[in-house]
């Protein structure tokens, strides 16, 4: 995404912010926390071009694998409560 450098699904560690939507890579999924303006102005016409982008390339990421049909439950695993 320009010179924010955020290859989908390659760490659990970035995170791109385009307004107040914050964008958190994992490396089984890509999720968007919050919300974007698209105003009609240079700001507006900026954050559709790094959100297109980012979009593009999860998608082309997406489009070059061999995909399930959909992720498995994550493992959880019970601890003991360190309260009681």
């Amino acid at each position: 995404m320009g010179k924010n450098s955020f290859t989908p699904y390659a760490n659990e560690a970035d995170v791109l912010n385009i307004g107040s939507l914050a964008i958190e890579n994992r490396v089984d999924r890509v999720s968007l926390h919050g919300a974007v303006d698209l105003t009609r102005d240079q700001q507006g016409l900026a954050r559709a071009r790094a959100l297109h982008e980012l979009l593009g390339a999860v998608l082309a990421q997406l489009e070059s694998e061999t995909l399930p049909a959909a992720l498995p439950a994550p493992k959880t695993k019970k601890v003991a409560n360190p309260f009681e």
